[in-house]
C-alpha cells in the first residue's frame, strides 16, 4: 500500500569530499586516455589519505607518461582547492600503478567475426526520472547537490572566505500523495579554517539554503531544524581527515535513494563498461518518457551478461495508474533504441572525454553542454514516446 504522507531524505557531498577527490582523479584518467584515443579502455581506481594519492587499474590505449598523469592529478587537487598541511596539490605524494588490461577480459568484450562487442561484465543498471523538479530529478537530491555546488562556486571566487573544500549536505522533505510539499530539515557540514567560530560558519552557510531551494518549500522551515556543523567544528577534513576511495558515493551520484541502484560505480570507467554507459542510457530513456508526458515517474532496469551484446531484460515501472502504458513504452524502446554497448556509446556519443565534470554533484539532472557533456540528459526523443 502506498503511503499518503512520509518523510524522505537524500544527501550530497562536495567535490572536496575524500571519495569525490578520488572520483575526480579517476575520471581525469579516463578523459586523458579518451582524448588521445576514443577507443581506449580504462578502469582506474584511486585512493587518497594524508598527503598521499595512489592510482591503480587497467588500461588499453596510448602510452601516457607517468609524470603527465601525476601533473594532472595535481591540477585536479589544485582546482578542488586543497593546499593544506595534510593535503596539498604542491606536496602530496602521488603514485600510479596503472597497467595493461587483461587479455581474457578483452577477448570477452571485443567485437569479432562481424558480431557486436559484448558487455564488459554482467550486471543490472537503473534509470529514473520524475516530475519533482525541472530537471526531472527527485527533489531532495536535487536540492542537496545545489546547496554544495553554489557553496563551491562562491568558495572558489573568494566569497566564502575561510570555508574549505570538504562539505556534506542532507535535505529531508515531507511528501503527501507522492508529491514533495516542504523541507522539514537541512544538514550542512563544511570544513573551515580555525579562525572561524561556529556562529560565523552558520551565518555564512544558511543563505545557501534559500538560494538553492524554492521559497514555497522552506517558508515554514524551523531554524532549529537547520543543522550546520552539528559536531561543533570541522577543521580537519578532506583526505587528511578521512581516507577516500573511488566509487563509494554511488547513491549520491544517482538519485539519492529515490530509485534502486544496481551496485556498480561510474567513475574511473570508460564507456564500454555498462555499469556506466547503460546507467546513462536508462536515465536517458526514463527522462524522455517522463518528458513526453507518458507518466509522472519512470523507472527502468537494464540487465547484461559479460560477452553478450544485447540486454538480457528491460524492466519498466511507471507511476500508479499508468501500468497500461508499459507495453507501448517497451515496444517503442525495442523499435527505436540499440541498447548494445556499442549502440549506447554511439547514441549518446560517449567516446568523448566528457567525464571529469560528472565526478561531483551528480551524474543526472545536469545541463547538456556544447562540449558533448551530459548527452543522456537531453529530451530529444519525446516524440517516440508520446501517445
Amino acid at each position: 500500500m502506498q503511503q499518503n504522507k512520509y518523510l524522505f531524505t537524500s544527501e550530497s557531498v562536495s567535490e572536496g569530499h575524500p571519495d569525490k577527490v578520488c572520483d575526480r582523479i579517476s575520471d581525469m584518467v579516463v578523459d586523458s586516455y579518451l582524448s588521445k584515443d576514443p577507443f581506449s579502455r580504462v578502469a582506474c581506481e584511486t585512493l587518497t589519505t594524508t598527503n598521499k594519492v595512489i592510482l591503480a587499474g587497467e588500461i588499453r590505449g596510448p602510452k601516457i607518461d607517468k609524470e603527465e598523469i601525476i601533473n594532472k592529478v595535481r591540477d585536479c587537487i589544485k582546482d578542488i582547492g586543497y593546499d593544506q598541511k595534510g593535503f596539498s596539490w604542491k606536496t602530496t605524494d602521488i603514485e600510479t600503478f596503472l597497467h595493461e588490461q587483461s587479455a581474457d577480459i578483452a577477448m570477452g568484450v571485443d567485437s569479432k567475426d562481424n558480431k557486436d562487442e559484448g558487455a564488459g561484465d554482467q550486471g543490472i543498471m537503473f534509470g529514473y526520472a520524475c516530475k519533482e523538479t525541472e530537471d526531472l530529478m527527485p527533489a531532495p537530491i536535487h536540492f542537496s547537490h545545489k546547496i554544495l555546488r553554489l557553496m563551491a562556486e562562491d568558495r572558489k571566487k573568494g566569497i566564502l572566505k575561510g570555508i574549505e573544500p570538504d562539505s556534506k549536505s542532507q535535505v529531508t522533505m515531507l511528501y503527501e500523495n507522492d508529491k514533495p510539499i516542504k523541507v522539514t530539515s537541512v544538514v550542512i557540514s563544511t570544513q573551515h579554517t580555525k579562525e572561524l567560530n561556529q556562529e560565523k560558519v552558520r551565518e555564512m552557510i544558511i543563505p545557501y539554503i534559500k538560494k538553492s531551494i524554492p521559497e514555497n518549500y522552506v517558508q515554514d522551515l524551523d531554524l532549529k531544524e537547520i543543522y550546520i556543523n552539528p559536531t561543533g567544528q570541522f577543521i580537519i577534513g578532506g583526505p587528511d581527515g578521512d581516507t577516500g576511495l573511488t566509487g563509494r558515493k554511488i547513491i549520491v551520484d544517482t538519485y539519492g535513494g529515490a530509485a534502486p541502484h544496481g551496485g556498480g560505480a561510474f567513475s574511473g570507467k570508460d564507456p564500454t563498461k555498462v555499469d556506466r554507459s547503460a546507467a546513462y542510457a536508462a536515465r536517458y530513456l526514463a527522462k524522455n518518457i517522463v518528458a513526453a508526458g507518458v507518466s509522472k515517474k519512470c523507472l527502468i532496469q537494464l540487465a547484461y551478461a559479460i560477452g553478450v551484446s544485447k540486454p538480457l531484460s528491460i524492466f519498466i515501472k511507471l507511476a500508479n495508474g499508468d501500468e497500461d502504458k508499459i507495453e507501448t513504452v517497451k515496444k517503442a524502446i525495442d523499435e527505436n533504441f540499440n541498447l548494445s554497448p556499442r549502440g549506447i556509446r554511439e547514441m549518446l556519443k560517449l567516446n568523448n572525454p566528457i567525464y571529469e565534470i560528472t565526478s561531483a554533484y551528480g551524474h543526472f539532472g545536469r545541463k547538456p553542454s556544447n562540449k558533448g557533456e551530459f548527452t543522456w540528459e537531453k529530451t530529444d526523443k519525446t516524440d517516440i514516446f508520446k501517445v
